[in-house]
């Protein structure tokens, strides 16, 4: 890496704790520490939004799996744009305004306690668990990948670019809270966006062209051309299946929540989807591209920027398919734009850990600590055991992280089935059907997490090769249907969604 690539690069990170040491002394309560005060705009929420989804899967994990299996990993892709799409149009505007109706909840646990009544605090408590469980698994995911981005670009071993990436995006979470994540995921989702378009417009330029691209790859692997062949009807599925997993995200709901008005969503709402799927594009051309790109290299050029190189079949292939995008910013650009493209990846990262750690570390402050063992905490202490809480939650996910041989996508995908199985039936029955009870809810969000574990541990492959949020997602939504209906229907809760409706048509 030159000096410049190396100046550009350090430049990004200070200003990313500068955001996050002026947002410090905006964050006055646990509101603001968790929620930003509810005062986002809608193009801060949706590239927010945009920017925490995505993490380092967007740079790395998606280019990764379709230079290394082809266009059949794009259905990941669509099923991912939809489930987004879906969740602004249907979720956002009715979550925004419960949430203000039901105690003017701050979590998504703390919405579920005051939704339906819940003061044994069982329910809170358990959705806490949820979330404290799957964001170990997915903060370690974005470790992993902010340690193979500085351990390719430095020349770092993998254990000191798992420090150094830990320690930057822990600085800002903890002193800046919702206000600090909310603002570098703007800043942080705009690169990340720019990134996507140009890296592959400037590979296909050197390729030759869009044509020159396709028959290279046609001349490798044949089948990566093809979105169906040799891919069965449980792969396409599984593959579009991700998708339900944006009804169950906690920090993508935070998002909803904090908006300054439920009126800001359809502007939101068109925004966040372009983002969305011209990110997508630009990160299955980046991978596909890469496929062609790569094999007609020189390995020492590859080799020089501390990017391993394999034979397969007398092919020329990268040995970690997820450097994809690391490999093109060093090879294609000046430097100084390969530090902003270095950057690009790391914000993905950042915009996701830094999501993640705050929603867990509110679950620890908002409904265990002052739930359960000090009611009359003070806001200025609960925004203490806040910071706490992300320092002890990222030092596991750091220690999840360990393995160099991890991968983001499995990460992520464990994680995000976790969270899509187990809240994202409960979040659309609470804001579209009136009838749902406390037990229904408790029920759904135990089982669907259950069956993600046992799914994913013991019973995938063969004849249950199928991706555990499907699973998961159905057994959750029949049983919170049932369980609800063996009960009589709460009046209160009724009432309380009445108004919530009532509102929303005013």
């Amino acid at each position: 890496m030159t000096t410049a690539t190396l100046i550009t690069f350090i430049v990004y990170l200070a200003g990313m704790l500068l955001i996050g040491i002026m947002m410090y002394y905006r964050t006055n309560n646990l509101s603001d520490y968790v929620l930003g005060g509810r005062g986002l705009g809608p193009g801060v929420a949706a590239l927010s939004a945009g920017a925490s989804d995505m993490s380092g899967w967007l740079l790395l994990g998606l280019p990764g799996a379709i230079y290394a299996s082809g266009m059949s990993e794009a259905w990941m892709g669509i099923g991912l744009a939809t489930g987004a799409y879906l969740n602004w149009q249907f979720v956002a505007k009715r979550l925004r305004v419960y949430t203000e109706v039901s105690n003017n909840s701050i979590t998504i646990p703390d919405f579920l306690a005051n939704r339906f009544k819940d003061q044994s605090h069982i329910l809170r408590v358990i959705a806490a668990l949820v979330i404290l469980l799957f964001f170990t698994f997915y903060t370690s995911s974005g470790m992993v990948g902010g340690a193979k981005l500085f351990e390719a670009s430095f020349g770092l071993s993998y254990e000191t670019a798992l420090w150094i990436g830990g320690i930057i995006v822990i600085s800002y979470t903890l002193l800046g809270g919702f206000l600090a994540v909310a603002w570098t995921d703007f800043v942080q989702g705009l690169l990340m966006f720019l990134a996507l378009l140009v890296v592959p417009i400037v590979a296909l330029t050197q390729m030759g062209g869009w044509n020159a691209a396709v028959q290279a790859v046609g001349e490798i692997h044949p089948s990566h051309l093809n979105m169906v062949e040799g891919v069965g009807i449980m792969a396409i599925i599984s593959s579009v299946a991700w998708g339900l997993g944006y009804f169950g995200q906690p920090h993508i709901l935070v998002r909803f929540m904090a908006l300054r008005s439920h009126k800001d969503v359809p502007k939101a709402r068109f925004i966040g989807t372009a983002w969305m799927v011209l990110g997508l594009y630009g990160a299955i051309f980046t991978g596909f591209v890469g496929l062609a790109f790569i094999s007609t290299q020189e390995v020492p050029i590859l080799s020089e920027f501390g990017i391993q190189v394999v034979n397969e079949n007398g092919i020329q292939m990268l040995a970690d398919s997820e450097k994809i995008f690391i490999a093109f910013s060093q090879i294609l650009f000046h430097p100084v734009v390969a530090g902003i493209l270095l950057a690009a990846i790391l914000s993905a990262i950042m915009s996701t850990i830094d999501s993640q750690l705050l929603v867990s570390s509110s679950a620890v402050a908002e409904d265990f600590y002052k739930a359960i063992f000090r009611k009359q905490a003070t806001d200025k202490e609960l925004v203490w055991v806040g910071r706490l809480a992300t320092v002890v939650i990222a030092f596991i996910a750091l220690m999840i992280a360990l393995n160099p041989e991890s991968s983001v996508l499995e990460l992520v995908s464990y994680a995000w089935a976790g969270f899509g199985a187990a809240f994202g039936p409960i979040i659309l029955l609470s804001l579209f059907w009136s009838r749902i009870t406390r037990n229904g809810a408790l029920a759904g969000i135990v089982v669907g997490a259950a069956t993600v574990i046992i799914w994913g541990e013991f019973l995938s492959g063969g004849i249950f090769d199928l991706y555990e949020i499907v699973p998961g997602f159905l057994f959750n939504l029949v049983t919170t249907i049932v369980v609800s209906l063996l009960q009589k229907p709460n009046e209160d809760l009724i009432a309380d969604y009445d108004e919530t409706v009532k509102q929303l048509k005013a």
